[in-house]
């Protein structure tokens, strides 16, 4: 019985160690607190705008197609690349104050990580590794250069539908946004003088590949308050932000034109680039997983994720924005919205 009672013990104590191996080989970091409230699982997430689809096998389109998520277009009067002296107001000292701000975020499925050296890592990448694969769309992209400083940017018009239905076009960057001043992914942007921005794991050979990552007042170029009060007054149609000269921030609509262009046969997974994001890009949008930036200061998701804000506050009161995410194993993408301290890609269309 003293045999029998001891390999007992043994087989439980070793069951134990086996399932904390299999936990631990398996954890994920936590889904952000709104696709929390929302799901299970933050690509079902809805709350404010519905997930475009298209369906590649009918050439008949729905006709109750997805209403905009009331995204406003916001727009900056002036074309500077800095933030006005007077919109340098103090924001709140408290640490969790801004981890209730509301800054767009998506669910992350791997660990979270904050570097504290920038990695002085040098990169072979070719910008146009992003536009090859199943489509490379070559003449119909173009380029123009960033005067601030003078980084040049792949850009292309894409005609498509509209949330009301109708014909429309716009011509739109094919790269994500990456301009402003290196700052620490442990820390926001609240410098007013200047912008700033998040590279990936605080390497700026990521924000040359994915672009930068920035917080909603960032992107609206609002003062850094913003993140933690309502400035929904402050939000104008064609609104710049951090865009260069001629050029404003995409909206809801048109990112559903670019879903629903009429060269692509794939609706979501047709913005998507073939290079590491799983995507057919017949729309030649050539979205790529950047990533983001968690309210809490660390990274996650890259090559796996990307999302981008909206132009309007979702909800004033917690300090949230819309936003919409998305991974290369859905064939929609995530509507919600999350903390406005959260560092998120941007792109940018031209004004005509």
């Amino acid at each position: 019985m003293k045999i029998f009672a001891n390999a007992l013990a043994l087989s439980i104590l070793l069951a134990l160690l086996a399932a904390c191996g299999d936990e631990s080989s398996s954890s994920v970091s936590p889904e952000p607190r709104q696709c929390e409230e929302q799901s299970n699982d933050c690509d079902n997430v809805s709350s404010s705008s519905e997930k475009i689809s298209k369906n590649s096998s009918s050439s008949q389109k729905s006709a109750d197609k997805g209403k905009s998520s009331s995204s406003v277009e916001k727009s900056k009067e002036s074309s500077s690349s800095v933030k006005p002296s007077s919109s340098s107001e103090a924001k709140s000292s408290s640490s969790e104050e801004v981890k209730q701000s509301s800054s767009s975020v998506v669910a992350s499925s791997s660990s979270v990580t904050s570097s504290e050296t920038v990695e002085s890592s040098s990169s072979s990448y070719d910008r146009t590794d992003a536009f090859k694969g199943t489509l490379w769309r070559k003449g119909e992209y173009k380029t123009f250069v960033d005067t601030r400083d003078n980084r040049e940017y792949y850009y292309i018009q894409i005609t498509g539908e509209d949330t009301a239905g109708k014909a429309a076009t716009i011509k739109v960057m094919a790269e994500n946004l990456n301009v402003g001043e290196f700052v620490w992914g442990s820390e926001d942007q609240e410098d007013d003088s200047k912008i700033e921005r998040y590279c990936y794991k605080n390497d700026t050979a990521n924000c040359n590949k994915y672009g930068g990552l920035y917080q909603w007042a960032e992107m609206m170029q609002l003062p850094s308050r913003c993140n933690t009060e309502s400035c929904a007054d402050l939000i104008k149609p064609n609104h710049q932000g951090i865009c260069p000269s001629g050029w404003r921030l995409l909206t809801y609509n048109d990112y559903y034109i670019v879903v629903h262009a009429d060269n692509n046969e794939d609706g979501v997974k047709g913005t998507r680039s073939a290079y590491g994001f799983g995507g057919s890009n017949d729309s030649g949008y050539s979205l790529i997983g950047a990533g983001y930036r968690s309210e809490e200061g660390g990274f996650a998701r890259l090559e796996d994720y990307t999302i981008w804000f909206y132009l309007e506050e979702q909800n004033s009161q917690e300090h949230r924005s819309s936003c919409n995410g998305m991974n290369p194993n859905k064939t929609t993408i995530s509507s919600g919205y999350q903390s406005k301290v959260t560092g998120a890609s941007v792109r940018c269309v031209m004004v005509e």
